[in-house]
This record gives C-alpha cells, structure tokens and sequence, in this order.
C-alpha cells in the first residue's frame, strides 16, 4: 500500500520550544521543514524574529527562512500557493513532511485554504487608513469589536494591517469579517496532524522575557536601528522593531520600549493560544514532554492513517 501525505504541523505560543521540536521530528522521520512564520521570511529581520540558529538551520533542511525581503509584495496567498507547490515537490521524495510556526492564519492557509472576502472600494481602504494616521489604532480597535466581537477576538489586535483588513471588509460589505471564513475550501492532497506544545502562564511568560533579553543581548537595538528608515512598512508592523522606532522617535524611553516589547509579545502568546485551542484535534504537550513520548503518539496516529 501507498502511504498517504502526511503534513506534522507544530504549533503554539512563541518561545516555548517549537523549532527544536520541529527538527528533532524532522530527523526522526528523514523530512524537510516547512517554516510557517508569517516575519521570518524576511532577510532583514533576523533577530527581532527569532529566526533559528545557523547550528538549527544546519541540523534539518529548512524552506521560506528569510527567503524575501521586507520590500517585497509578499502575504498570506502568496505564501499558501507557494508553500502547497514546495509540498508537492517534498511529498514526492517522503510522504511525511514537517511544518512549524506560530502564524495561525499562514497555518490555516496551507491546511484549510484561504477564504473567500468581498472586493473592498479603494475609497473605504483609503478612509480607514487615514482614520488609523489622524486617530490612532485603538480608535480601529474599538470599532472593530463593535462590528465584529468574534473576529476582535482573536485576532492580532496590535497588527494594524490585519485591524484594517477586517474592518475594511465590515464596513464594505455591511457584515462581519467573521462571517466570510469557514467556507468549504478546495481539498488538499494531505492528511494533517498538528503537534502543541504548552505550558503554564507563568513558565511561557517568563521564557518570553528571557528571549527578549537575548534578544537585546544579540544587538536587536542595533538590528531596528538600520530598519527604523522603513518603519512604515507592512512586514515592520511587528512587536519588537515597532516599540523601539518609537523609541527612536522620541515617545518612549529605552527601558519602556523593552518593558513594551515584553508586554506585548505576553499579549501575542495568549491570542496564538487562542487560535491553536479552537482545532480540538490538536495533539497538545507539556513543553518538557520526552521526545520519544511525541513521536510515538505521532507514530500511532500516522499509522491510523495509511491503515
């Protein structure tokens, strides 16, 4: 018998450990690593980003880790076309394949597809946008959670271009964001198994703490410094360049910009684990769980699958 597709995603909050779960699961079972990180494609941003080191990249061959560049046009449709024709290629030579990261909408992309939203007028776009210049993104927020609670709610408030996105389309179709998603998609030509890692608050917080401090440590100061130029670009809209080009324009301090980037990555783990937790067939794990407890429930799920 064949064995069928199979694509091991690896999800949960940033920091607790999923690129070093990723290549031991990638060793194990001789496949490529899909990297699923929505900012670390971009060759600019290296450590704000938490790309892997070049010891990890070495150990498990690694596809979209800074393969574009922050002035490219590059988003979530571009990256699910580009990732399921990699795929194809990768099944070819071993029907078990690795993919990782912390973007649950470039996850759902290449799992699920994309959903299908209304043409937006370029004169709405172009009135939110102004909207989020002259009043602010909380301003946005607030009226996002007002047309659409459920979308509000998972969504990466502190993204001002997914804010705009939703809010676009709920202003121009006169119906929730929420709405548009879930629709039947075509399917893929792959089994899915999704791996979570976990742990308690005060361990995830306190790990994403320390990274920020490496973070800073491994010049990250410098790193936002030589992007501060094109702060206004899309892939910039991330927390840890964001808060420190608003410590060069003068509006925060050094230590409240680090205390920001801290609070706000918090903020980030909690809505990730938010949209993990919604797929209930997630094979979720203590971030200290023996990697050969992992992969035999892989294993046996895997099995259950070509049988």
């Amino acid at each position: 018998m064949i064995p069928k597709n199979i694509l091991i995603t690896i999800v949960g909050p940033t920091a607790i450990g999923k690129t070093a779960l990723s290549i031991q699961l990638a060793n194990h079972f001789k496949s490529d690593i899909i990297s699923c990180d929505s900012r670390q494609f971009y060759k600019e941003m290296k450590i704000g980003t938490a790309v892997p080191e070049d010891d990890e990249l070495a150990a498990a061959k690694h596809h979209f880790i800074q393969n574009r560049s922050i002035f490219d046009d590059y988003n979530v449709g571009s990256f699910e076309r580009d990732a399921l024709k990699k795929l194809d290629s990768l099944f070819d030579k071993n029907p078990i394949q690795i993919m990782v990261g912390g973007s649950g909408l470039y996850i759902d992309a290449v799992l699920k597809g994309l959903d299908y939203f209304p043409e937006v007028p370029l004169e709405i776009r172009n009135k939110l946008i102004l909207d989020l210049e002259t009043e602010g993104l909380e301003v946005l927020q607030n009226r996002l959670k007002e047309l659409d609670l459920e979308t509000y709610n998972v969504i990466a408030l502190d993204n001002p271009h997914r804010v705009l996105r939703a809010l676009e389309v709920c202003v121009a179709s006169g119906t929730p964001f929420s709405t548009f998603k879930n629709k039947p998609k075509t399917p893929r030509n792959f089994y899915s198994i999704k791996v979570g890692l976990k742990a308690d608050r005060e361990i995830i917080y306190d790990r994403i703490n320390r990274r920020v401090d490496i973070m800073l440590e491994n010049g990250l100061l410098e790193e936002a410094k030589n992007l501060y130029p094109s702060k206004k670009l899309n892939a910039l809209q991330t927390v840890g360049y964001r808060e420190l080009f608003s410590f060069f324009d003068g509006d925060f301090t050094k230590e409240f910009a680090i205390s920001e980037i801290k609070k706000n990555t918090r903020r980030f783990a909690k809505r990730q684990l938010t949209w993990f937790r919604k797929d209930e067939e997630t094979l979720w794990f203590d971030y200290q769980t023996e990697i050969k407890t992992i992969i035999s429930k892989v294993s046996d799920k895997i099995n259950f699958l070509n049988s």
